[in-house]
């Protein structure tokens, strides 16, 4: 089985954001918006370059509802500090919950997905899609840790890790405050 590179990745995430701010070409005026994600500009490329762009198993995972392979996907043991994109999760979220894929105990903007019934594999299951380029991500289960009690269980092919040491530079500096250590008051 093909597994995703980081490059394919970064091609796939700046093909689906295209007009999103995050593709844009530099200029030597500053652009007018900053980078990162932004709902009202996405507009989803087409299958045609989706086909392009994606790895073949990017392109199945995210446009046919496929699952990638447990333990041997990028992003299931990775423990960096930093976020989850396409939908947004936050490793400060992210926990082993020993499936072999990335699993979460919440996303970091719920506006950014949705769920749907799925049942395909004789079962009930809830998938999870990208609300904005409608694409498969993973699916939800109720039996995660506190103190949602869900574990989205996610493919690494649907999601571009930016490690926090990037986030500013990618555009995502609004979620750094949530990687600063809780400040506790005095008595």
């Amino acid at each position: 089985m093909v597994l995703t590179t980081k490059r394919a990745v970064r091609t796939w995430l700046a093909l689906m954001l295209l007009g999103a701010g995050t593709a844009h070409a530099q200029t030597a005026a500053p652009p007018a918006r900053p980078k990162g994600w932004n709902p009202m500009d996405f507009k989803k490329a087409s299958d045609q370059d989706l086909r392009r762009a994606l790895t073949p198993l990017q392109y199945e995972v995210t446009q046919r509802d496929a699952t990638e392979r447990a333990f041997s996907n990028e992003y299931w043991d990775n423990h960096q500090p930093g976020i989850y994109v396409d939908v947004v999760f936050s490793s400060l979220d992210k926990y082993d919950s020993g499936t072999g894929w990335p699993s979460f105990t919440k996303p970091l903007e719920s506006g950014n997905i949705r769920e749907k019934t799925d049942r395909s594999l004789f079962m009930v299951r809830t998938e999870v899609r990208s609300a904005h380029a409608d694409s498969h991500l993973g699916h939800v289960f109720d039996d995660g840790p506190p103190p949602t009690g869900l574990r989205y269980c996610m493919n690494s092919a649907a999601l571009r890790f930016i490690p926090l040491e990037r986030l500013a530079a990618e555009g995502y500096g609004q979620y750094l405050p949530l990687f600063q250590p809780a400040k506790t008051p005095r008595p």
